[in-house]
């Protein structure tokens, strides 16, 4: 951790519900659920006076209506959210020397060196306002030295409200919070640290490295560093990213329709894997075929936003499906998802059951442990020539390498 470092975290408070209340404010005042609305769908956000009722994130549709049976239930509008979340990002563009877009609703500014000139913190406040009166949505933010303590500070400002953790007090300040407050503590790392008698940050403090190295190893010693106020983590420098894309060029022509597919279902796999750790989603999906006497055909199909493999496949098959019926020798095969917005997978509650998402869960922290095919659907484990994809959203490059097939 740098003392010298001022960063601000803000968020954008229950952003899906501020959206919709802007859209319709009859729903203020009122418990608003945002989400799937099939009893087998889940929360994807909830007002603060919903919240009253025990009511959180990613719980069960059917339980959020029995413990609140005149909450307004919304399926909610990806692409609204985008539009607000665009707008917001615009104008921290404008302002913010070097900033962060974590999420559709969450932003790191890097305002190292700005109290020379004027108070981070008065900007900060500046920039707020700014935001309040050009979008009229409500958000919270926090300054201090770092990213985790920011964050965390910012959580304790909410609703709608600001605070500065002054340096040299950060570990003060986290002293009395719930381990649950740290970034990245989850029910099962929350249950470890309760079984070893750690249930405030301060108690996690006075633990010595060496333990928390011993007990639960690297994670351990990343917990420690949060709870001590250390992290070095720089913010990000955005850029928009506007498609990510992966072709084939076959080294011999073919007409294997299956065998197309097979590959297409691979892409698409993939690619869609990469929008989800690179926290994005898409609402453009198209599909490309260059034939033997090199005339190329694009067909291309907008859709709800997702990063959603069986949403994404099934849409690359049918636009496949559309589009090659010529029938003759094929020399490439090609996917590219567009119109990409942050949000990751939490705009994906709107439709998805609470078992499919922990199924993607699972699937992708064993990828990101053991690698990209550690988990394949059965229709691409044939598949060669496709193999390892570098990662789009790691240095932002243009669009993922085309690879050739033997």
């Amino acid at each position: 951790m740098n003392p010298d470092n001022s960063i601000i975290h803000i968020d954008l408070d229950t952003f899906f519900v501020s959206c919709e209340r802007l859209l319709d404010p009859k729903l203020n005042g009122r418990p608003v659920l945002i989400g799937g609305t099939s009893d087998r769908g889940v929360v994807a956000s909830c007002s603060y006076e919903a919240r009253e009722y025990g009511i959180h994130s990613a719980m069960p549709m059917r339980m959020a209506r029995q413990l609140c049976p005149h909450a307004v239930v919304i399926r909610g509008n990806a692409g609204t959210y985008a539009k607000f979340s665009d707008m917001v990002t615009e104008i921290i563009k404008e302002q913010s020397p070097l900033f962060e877009k974590s999420s559709i609703d969450e932003f790191y500014i890097d305002v190292s060196g700005m109290d020379k000139f004027f108070g981070c913190y008065k900007w900060a406040q500046e920039l707020r306002a700014k935001i309040r009166k050009e979008t009229h949505l409500p958000l919270s933010f926090g300054l201090s030295t770092s990213k985790t303590v920011s964050k965390i500070s910012t959580g304790e400002a909410k609703p709608d409200n600001h605070i500065q953790i002054i340096k040299g007090k950060e570990k003060e300040f986290l002293a009395p919070l719930s381990v649950k407050k740290i970034p990245g503590v989850g029910d099962q790392t929350y249950k470890l640290l309760l079984e070893l008698g750690v249930k405030n940050i301060g108690t996690l403090q006075n633990m010595s490295v060496e333990v928390m190295d011993r007990v639960m190893g690297k994670n351990g010693i990343a917990l420690w560093k949060k709870a001590n106020g250390i992290d070095n983590s720089p913010v990000i420098p955005f850029h928009e990213r506007k498609s990510i894309s992966s072709s084939l060029t076959f080294e011999k022509d073919t007409i294997d329709i299956e065998k197309l597919k097979e590959i297409l279902c691979t892409m698409a796999e993939k690619l869609s894997y990469y929008l989800r750790n690179g926290n994005k989603l898409t609402s453009c999906v198209t599909v490309t075929v260059r034939y033997s006497d090199f005339t190329t055909q694009s067909r291309q199909e907008h859709i709800p936003h997702s990063s959603c493999d069986h949403i994404l496949i099934k849409k690359t098959m049918e636009l496949f499906d559309a589009l090659y019926n010529r029938r003759v020798l094929c020399r490439l095969v090609g996917v590219r998802f567009s119109h990409l917005s942050e949000g990751g997978h939490q705009i994906d509650l709107f439709e998805d059951s609470e078992q499919m998402i922990k199924l993607y869960q699972a699937m992708d922290h064993i990828r990101n442990r053991f690698g990209q095919d550690a988990v394949m659907r059965a229709i691409t484990m044939d598949v060669s020539g496709v193999g390892q994809l570098s990662n789009p959203f790691n240095g932002q490059p243009p669009v993922i390498p085309a690879h050739r097939r033997s």
